[in-house]
């Protein structure tokens, strides 16, 4: 504009805005494809924390009844008289609360060492095809007769 012109610009013109808009929409959705992706993956960090508060209980009750059998199928119900099958069931009932029908657990034994591997579909925060997530925890459950003192 010359110095002497009667028209003087004042405020945004109308392509000004439309920019500052594309800019703001932009960001916006930025914010939210971040929240979503935080959401997906404090879902899939409860579920791993779940996972290790379950086998780690597994592994106390195994401690605490050392002398019983843990790698044996569990009973459909609980029996209360019987600490192993309670056990068997609570382990049981636990991983299907947490991980629903899909997921399994198993406890297997190799000169007293425990593996108790549990496993469980995590396609909430996985975007591959295999979105099968496990945790596995070995322990030795007593000390072994011959290496005592």
């Amino acid at each position: 504009m010359r110095a002497g012109s009667k028209f003087i610009q004042e405020g945004m013109t109308l392509i000004e805005v439309l920019v500052a808009l594309l800019i703001l929409g932009v960001g916006l959705l930025g914010a939210a494809a971040l929240q979503l992706n935080a959401l997906k993956y404090t879902d899939s960090s409860r579920m791993s924390s779940q996972a290790s508060f379950i086998a780690y209980d597994m592994m106390d009750r195994i401690r605490a009844n050392a002398n019983a059998d843990y790698t044996v199928t569990p009973t459909g119900s609980g029996n209360l008289n019987n600490a192993r099958d309670q056990d068997l069931y609570d382990f049981t009932s636990n991983i299907l609360d947490f991980g629903g029908p899909t997921a399994t657990g198993n406890i297997s034994v190799n000169q007293r060492v425990y593996t108790i591997t549990l496993e469980w579909d995590d396609s909430r925060a996985a975007s591959r095809a295999d979105s099968r997530r496990s945790f596995v925890l070995t322990s030795r459950a007593t000390v072994d007769p011959q290496s005592t003192r």
